[in-house]
């Protein structure tokens, strides 16, 4: 079978499907890319690996602009709005980022998920939106699922917990930001000055806990940028072929994939709390989902 069968092939897979695929994608690529964070995190400053996330995403992404989309495509009216947008994603990145390197993997990427629980507050407070007793219900449910894994007041919590639920508060921010920008920017020029801006704004935290890093972990840095870069764009694909309801189940995947490292990689273990706190923040945040995506259809 040569590549151009197998894309045809693909192609005429319902949209669903292709875009149960592309989250696959996504899932595996930004599951190996916690996994390097964590790896670099322990030989190197985790801000230091953000700059480095960011750099070489930069530098995959300038040549799709310059090469493919050309600028024209990513000029905006709204360059404040951008910056605005890059600060709270360079402080979810940098706490997500802290969060991995130094908590159980599995850990740090459930606690992440708290980001649609974080959405649905943000929502009312900045968006006027009107939310009912379900959505506030299931993230009431899934708050409780944070209490579960974190269990504080019985001398196990972890002060990193914070730092991972706080890259949640700010990744749902940026979420609220994104639906104002989608009004009149396009995907690629939000991806692109993201990717400008970030570079410059890791750049800053960066220089006072650099340490020059040698020629293997300079490769790892190279390839954590592929790796988020490949994982944005598989991402996309997935959801713009796709419903929200068949990508999202996918996309929780990725705590699986967190475990995996996390135990025959790492070392760690998991125990019940971990195991049970998970699976109530993706039933809860599923749920918002599945929500969402009635109430866009009118239903």
């Amino acid at each position: 079978m040569t590549p151009g069968d197998l894309r045809a092939r693909i192609d005429g897979l319902p949209g669903n499907v292709r875009g149960c695929l592309w989250a696959a994608g996504a899932m595996l690529l930004f599951g190996t890319a916690d996994a390097l964070i964590k790896g670099l995190g322990t030989v190197l400053h985790p801000l230091q690996v953000a700059f480095f996330r960011c750099v070489f995403a930069f530098l995959i992404m300038a040549p799709l602009v310059l090469g493919f989309w050309g600028f024209r495509r990513v000029a905006t009216a709204r360059i404040g709005a951008h910056f605005a947008r890059t600060l709270l994603g360079y402080a979810a990145m940098a706490c997500g980022f802290v969060a991995v390197a130094r908590m159980n993997l599995a850990d740090a990427v459930a606690l992440g998920y708290v980001r649609q629980l974080f959405v649905v507050v943000l929502a009312v407070l900045m968006l006027d939106e009107i939310v009912r007793w379900r959505r506030w219900t299931a993230t009431a449910v899934g708050f409780l699922g944070v209490v579960v894994m974190v269990r504080p007041g019985i001398g196990v919590f972890d002060p990193y917990a914070l730092v991972a639920l706080l890259s949640g508060f700010f990744v749902a921010c940026v979420t609220v930001a994104l639906k104002r920008l989608s009004a009149t920017e396009s995907a690629e020029s939000t991806v692109f000055w993201f990717s400008v801006f970030a570079t410059l704004v890791s750049a800053v935290p960066a220089m006072f806990v650099w340490q020059t890093p040698t020629p293997l972990e300079l490769a790892a840095g190279a390839c954590l940028g592929a790796l988020g870069a490949g994982g944005q764009y598989c991402s996309m694909r997935a959801f713009r072929v796709a419903e929200a309801t068949a990508v999202e189940p996918v996309d929780y995947g990725r705590m699986v994939t967190a475990a995996i490292y996390g135990v025959f990689v790492f070392g760690e273990t998991l125990d019940a709390y971990t195991v049970a706190g998970a699976a109530i923040i993706a039933g809860s945040t599923f749920y918002i989902a599945r929500r969402e995506a009635t109430r866009a259809r009118g239903g």
